[in-house]
């Protein structure tokens, strides 16, 4: 008898919890290429986010929030799979014409979402894979209006040769963008397709998810709002997102749903420093894109949810991407997904000061390398390559300038509450966390591998395929005339 009243209590939690018959909407705002330091209440210099300051001060400020890898589409496939990317298969930034993509085997945020009846839809940048079956229709989404990956992917960057134009989606229907008048205007259009998603559903529970394209070069802002910081063209083009964050939350209010809407804004990983005066700021922290340091994971993150969330307030508790999916099936009251996932659900992190339940967040880069752990504010760093400006200052008006490597030759710790810029190795000073930490890691090495050490995981997944023959027609589509035998810029 006690086991059924705590099954029944289980499965009223969420509408407990929220005091209403509905369960609450949820919004992801996600950008692209965003310091952590590219926002006014992260210490923003040369333009102003009031939008985003006002969230914050009405909601949350996370000052250790994590991407779950330092790049586009890994990135991505941790936040709505709720799974370390490289345990799906996918690694890096996928290109046009990718063989391969998210498997529609895996379960998304989106599908966790329509089990329990909500309206979906994703307006912006995609990044899982351009073929059909890879598509957000096809992983869950009712809509989908965007581009299917980078606005800079080889062909299509802006300087190279016979630069067509970038392949745009409005549900499944493969359109094209002409340079650059439309782009220009991208980041308007995903705008009004959210607002206009709210006003439609706001009579029942819905997801949405907003990965804009931009921050990411080659970078395109409206007239309206060009020209208008000190920080140039990049300055102007976070402005113009922080509008969009203003145009979502007053649809939300002005629908009557505030008190029962949870918003997220955050980033999918740091800033790419070689493009210099088109690139974000890391503020204190060390490195950017394309790193384990943390300014390539570390991400400006807000979340608002009146009288859930409380207003005004911040923590520096970590939190991954991961824990979104997890979190979020919790508040709906969904299933989690048969497969395994990595992300838990970290609601008290949220809502109050609970703790993370992680006993170390793996952070990996490139084809399955274990560069770091990370454990409350100890990070563990493992020997690895990674690249870097060294000092050097990046590129102009969006050409960039040339990164060097370098390599760490043991491993490091660093305490990040009193040295959140990763310039002191105190792991002489800690042998009992060292000890914790590298325990940690060979937990991560034995369930996912790491190429470096030259250990294979027990439970890695294929991502999903294309055959031949899709392929093939997948690159026909790309490339009418035969793919061209150039190199990227």
């Amino acid at each position: 008898m006690k086991n059924l009243i705590l099954i029944f209590q289980l499965c009223l939690f969420p509408f407990l919890l929220f005091g209403e018959d509905r369960p609450p909407n949820i919004v992801i705002i996600f950008t692209d290429d965003q310091g952590y330091e590219d926002v006014g209440v992260f210490g923003a210099k040369g333009f102003e986010t009031p939008n985003l300051d006002q969230m914050a001060a009405e909601g949350r400020k996370f000052t250790q929030w994590y991407a779950s890898q330092a790049v586009c589409s890994a990135s991505r496939t941790g936040l709505l799979t709720g799974c370390y990317s490289n345990r799906l298969g996918i690694h890096g930034a996928l290109g046009p014409g990718s063989a391969h993509g998210i498997n529609p085997d895996e379960t998304t945020l989106a599908e966790v979402c329509k089990s329990v009846g909500y309206a979906t839809a994703c307006f912006g940048k995609w990044h899982l894979g351009d073929h059909d079956k890879f598509l957000p229709l096809q992983n869950g989404f009712d809509e989908y209006f965007g581009i299917p990956y980078s606005n800079d992917m080889w062909p299509f960057h802006p300087t190279s040769k016979n630069f067509p134009p970038l392949p745009i989606f409005d549900g499944n229907e493969r359109q094209c963008l002409a340079e650059p008048e439309d782009q220009r205007m991208l980041t308007t259009r995903i705008t009004n397709k959210a607002v206009d998603f709210i006003c439609r559903n706001r009579k029942n529970p819905f997801f949405l998810y907003v990965p804009h394209p931009q921050p990411h070069v080659p970078l395109y802002v409206s007239e309206r709002f060009a020209g208008k910081t000190e920080r140039g063209i990049y300055g102007d083009v976070i402005e113009e997102i922080d509008w969009s964050v203003g145009e979502i939350l007053n649809a939300i209010k002005t629908s009557g749903i505030d008190d029962n809407t949870l918003v997220i804004f955050t980033s999918d990983n740091g800033p790419w420093l070689s493009y210099g005066t088109h690139s974000g700021s890391p503020g204190p922290l060390r490195e950017g894109k394309g790193t384990s340091w943390e300014g390539g994971i570390r991400e400006p993150c807000i979340m608002r949810w009146p009288g859930k969330i409380p207003e005004g307030t911040v923590t520096d508790t970590p939190g991954m991407n991961i824990d979104l999916l997890p979190t979020i099936a919790g508040l709906i009251g969904a299933d989690l997904p048969e497969r395994k996932i990595d992300g838990l659900d970290i609601w008290p992190v949220l809502s109050g000061d609970g703790e993370n339940p992680h006993d170390g967040y793996w952070i990996y880069y490139k084809r399955n390398e274990l560069q770091a752990i990370i454990a409350d504010d100890w990070k563990l760093v493992l020997p690895h390559q990674y690249r870097t400006m060294a000092g050097k200052p990046g590129g102009t008006d969006g050409t960039p300038n040339p990164y060097g490597g370098e390599t760490t030759g043991k491993p490091e710790l660093y305490q990040l509450k009193d040295d959140i810029g990763e310039m002191k190795d105190v792991s002489a000073d800690h042998p009992e966390v060292m000890k914790r930490l590298l325990a940690v890691a060979e937990k991560a090495r034995a369930e996912l591998g790491d190429r470096l050490t030259k250990v294979e995981g027990s439970g890695n997944r294929a991502p999903g395929q294309l055959t031949e023959e899709e392929r093939l027609a997948l690159q026909k589509i790309h490339w009418p005339d035969g793919r061209p035998n150039q190199k990227k810029k």
